[in-house]
């Protein structure tokens, strides 16, 4: 049995650590190569892909492909187009074009993301074969994802790889080596009998049926909103840290040289807010939570537009705290009232279109939008007024938050947990 959680941690702690070698830092990047006015489309992409890829390979993993072996080959394809890009970045340099290395990534990514929702199909079904209790063992798996994802954000920082092609290239090998793990992982047999699902149940599209109700219809649409908020500062915080070196006052301070680093105090903010969770839920109720995040969101934001890695960094630090509460609070939240509230039949679907309105739909509008923010304030010398920028994102999260405090009202019983 442990053995079999041990082993689960490492599948989790490879899973993320893919993701953690580019996620945060690509950006400064694309920013060194002269690409720095499509930082958004790369991070849409994510977002545009997660709206139907992972309900493709879902219904293929659930009539066709042993979970545990589509995974693999989701890795093994991910892992060669990420590690095609780097090689392009490599071979040219400054010189890269945009159309080559987007298709690339995109390539990538159109494998990646799908393989998140695989990784806890396959964690599931192993522990549920062995008889162990997801609910009670899973989150110490869990966790070794978030610990990867950290580990490997520090890691390009040390190495420099941050300013470069080699993240790519380094989350290319993690992915070639997941693929190769996961023939060692048990077999998650197809199960030829169960009832098959279409490619409109996998996206959840009959949930869609709960927007007649208005209270639905309000939070579904308030999760695009908050969508919108959640890749701003992945595609975009660490480039603006980066740009500090650029001011002779910062170049030696400990931000502009760990812009990662720092950033990762983000992840770790994430991990430890989640304890905090049931005491804020017993305490103030859903929808008082749900505010919370969307609160916080406007702090994370102001906060990055005051601050600086020198004597302002506390306010970075600040921001990067903040983060767990923003990005914890309103998923968790959302996911429990969309349980409370969604009819027994329609549970699993109303969940996945919570996701499908989040980290995708608004996902990939909140990283367009956020591009068209930096561009419009971006000199034709290429100088960005970054805190105009955080100040325009930190507006809209206040009026979203404003909004959603007077607009959703959810019953009584619905609000205290």
């Amino acid at each position: 049995m442990m053995n079999l959680k041990v082993r689960l941690a490492v599948m989790n702690f490879l899973q993320f650590a893919v993701w953690g070698a580019y996620l945060t830092c690509m950006g400064i990047y694309l920013t060194k190569i002269g690409m720095g006015s499509h930082i958004g489309s790369f991070f849409a992409m994510q977002g545009f892909v997660s709206i139907f890829m992972p309900a493709l390979i879902g219904i293929i993993a659930d009539r066709w492909i042993p979970a545990q072996r589509l995974f693999g080959y989701c890795h093994l394809l991910a892992g060669i187009f990420m590690l095609m890009a780097g090689w392009y970045g490599y071979q040219q340099g400054n010189e890269a074009q945009f159309p080559v290395l987007f298709t690339f990534f995109s390539l990538s990514i159109a494998f990646y993301m799908p393989s998140l929702a695989l990784s806890y199909s396959v964690a599931y079904g192993i522990m549920a074969r062995a008889g162990m209790d997801t609910v009670k063992e899973f989150p110490a798996i869990r966790v070794f994802g978030t610990i990867g994802f950290i580990a490997m954000m520090w890691l390009v920082d040390v190495l420099d790889f941050e300013q470069n092609q080699y993240q790519f290239v380094t989350s290319g090998i993690l992915s070639i080596i997941l693929f190769v793990y996961s023939f060692s992982l048990p077999s998650c047999p197809v199960n030829k009998g169960a009832e098959k699902k279409t490619f409109a149940d996998a996206l959840g599209l009959q949930a869609f049926s709960l927007f007649k109700q208005k209270k639905m219809a309000i939070f579904f649409i308030f999760s695009i909103f908050l969508g919108v908020s959640l890749q701003i500062t992945n595609g975009f915080a660490t480039p603006f840290i980066d740009h500090f070196q650029t001011i002779p006052e910062y170049v030696d301070s400990f931000g502009v040289k760990y812009p990662v680093v720092l950033y990762s105090i983000s992840q770790i903010s994430e991990t430890c807010c989640i304890l905090l969770i049931p005491f804020f839920m017993r305490r103030y109720g859903i929808k008082n939570v749900m505010l919370i995040a969307m609160f916080a969101w406007v702090l994370r934001f102001a906060l990055l537009g005051i601050g600086n890695p020198g004597d302002g960094i506390l306010l970075f630090v600040l921001s990067m705290i903040v983060y767990g509460v923003a990005f914890d609070f309103f998923n968790i939240s959302g996911s429990l009232f969309v349980d409370r509230s969604a009819p027994a039949h329609l549970r699993s679907s109303a969940q996945g279109l919570f996701m499908l309105m989040t980290n995708g739909v608004g996902a990939t509008i909140g990283s367009l939008c956020a591009q068209q923010v930096v561009n419009a304030h971006t000199s034709p010398d290429g100088i960005v007024d970054w805190n105009s920028c955080w100040y325009v994102f930190a507006s809209y999260a206040l009026l979203v938050s404003v909004a959603f405090a007077l607009i959703f009202r959810p019953k009584k019983e619905e609000v205290i947990v």
